[in-house]
């Protein structure tokens, strides 16, 4: 066969081959490549959006949600105290209730974090009408009776001051003592250096009548982790629960009582407590915060942190009327977004509007700002290398197409000559130049 029909096989055989492969291929490409590109642009700029309108309703929502289940959480622990009232009065019976009250809370374990269930109450006790202890479980265990005191005086307390018996003395049949959180003050260095975290507990107590009158007061002690744990493990920004959120990103949940007081928040310092001897620790005020700063005692309340940005006392305040919201304020030198719901649990010692207290959820614009831009950067970085590797592969997978498709067309016309009988190929010729001719 001459060189010229040749090519002209190899012609039309690589061009059918590159109209049916290549052609397909390199739209494909194309194609993931416009949509990667794309789709980087569009998470780029979400990364960019940084806490629009949608997305503050958003947190306030949450905000919202888990206010509610801590009234709810609050609640059930009103009835468990109202049970403890009819259960027997004996040392088997009440170990027994502490036992089988059990909540799981978040630990770390062998260097894992894992789900481990905790008793609610580190404290049960049954208390005589003149303030002695009668039967007391302390962390599950029946408490001996040489080691039972008189809890009238405050000072015989676990924490020194607790007046939780005095109180509930005084109120009626069915009406509940909820006391503050309580637990001693944890400071910067202990927290830092020590990694020291805060521990307490919220006292219910009710009184007990019999034929004569007021006969005694049962009392439980909550432990404070399961009230925290559900603002410890929030990040407002994300939907995934952390182990610990990091204070320093700004980004993170807190809890605040009906006094403005903290009661959670990522760096426990923060978090009102007390001195060995039962005495509060100080809140920071203008006049005290640089020289508190310094002995690290940075007790919060923000009611009285005007003199830092008037808007905090002022969340602190609507919050207490009951209302949720959103305020921007600035802390520490940044600018704050924060959404606040009121904990509607309601005794006498938290009576509405403004109830138990409220959940905050703050963002820091600025540091947010930065992540957001950082990531958006990440973004197209990745969107970018992505679309070099997709045309790289296209450019080596066509010539690796057109070296096959030549190797094709030759094997093909090699094919053709071995099968076409001796002489036959000079009557082809013959016509084909009789049809040039025309």
């Amino acid at each position: 066969m001459p060189d010229t029909k040749k090519d002209k096989q190899l012609f039309t055989v690589a061009r059918v081959f590159f109209l049916l492969i290549v052609i397909p291929l390199s739209l494909m490409a194309i194609l993931i490549a416009n949509g990667i590109f794309k789709l980087g642009i569009t998470a780029k700029e979400r990364a960019v959006t940084v806490l629009d309108q949608k997305s503050q309703e958003e947190i306030k929502i949450r905000t919202i949600n888990t206010a509610d289940e801590v009234a709810s959480f609050l609640s059930e622990r009103k009835k468990d105290l109202l049970v403890a009232t009819i259960i027997p009065a004996t040392e088997a019976a009440f170990k027994q209730f502490v036992n089988e009250n059990k909540r799981n809370i978040w630990v770390k374990s062998n260097d894992k974090i894992v789900q481990e269930p905790a008793l609610l109450y580190t404290e049960m006790a049954l208390i005589d009408r003149n303030g002695n202890e009668q039967i007391k479980i302390s962390n599950g265990q029946v408490v001996p009776k040489s080691k039972l005191v008189n809890v009238s005086n405050p000072a015989n307390t676990l924490y020194k001051s607790e007046d939780y018996f005095n109180k509930a003395k005084a109120l009626n049949k069915g009406d509940i003592y909820v006391g503050r959180v309580t637990g001693w003050y944890v400071n910067r260095q202990e927290f830092e250096q020590q990694k020291k975290r805060f521990t307490g507990v919220i006292r219910f107590a009710t009184p007990l009548f019999s034929k004569e009158g007021f006969s005694g007061v049962v009392v439980l002690a909550l432990d404070y982790r399961h009230l925290a744990g559900f603002t410890d493990h929030i990040i407002p920004t994300q939907a995934q629960l952390v182990f610990e959120a990091d204070a320093s990103t700004g980004n993170y949940a807190y809890m605040v009582d009906n006094k403005g007081f903290m009661i959670s928040h990522p760096n426990d310092y923060h978090i009102a407590g007390l001195y060995k001897d039962g005495g509060p620790v100080p809140p920071l005020t203008e006049k005290t915060a640089e020289e508190q700063v310094k002995k690290g005692e940075e007790v919060l309340n923000l009611n009285l942190l005007g003199f830092m940005d008037p808007n905090l006392p002022e969340a602190a305040k609507d919050a207490a009327a009951g209302n949720s919201g959103i305020k921007m304020y600035k802390f520490g030198g940044h600018t704050k977004f924060v959404a606040y719901a009121p904990i509607k649990f309601y005794t006498d010692d938290y009576p509405k509007p403004g109830g138990f207290g409220w959940v905050g959820m703050g963002v820091d614009v600025e540091k947010w700002n930065e992540l957001a831009v950082a990531a958006s950067q990440k973004i197209e970085k990745e969107a970018k290398a992505w679309s070099t590797t997709i045309i790289l592969i296209l450019i080596i997978s066509v010539v690796i197409l057109f070296l096959i498709s030549a190797l094709l067309a030759r094997g093909i016309s090699r094919s053709i000559a071995a099968e076409v009988p001796e002489g036959s190929q000079e009557v082809v010729d013959y016509y084909e130049e009789e049809e040039d001719n025309k």
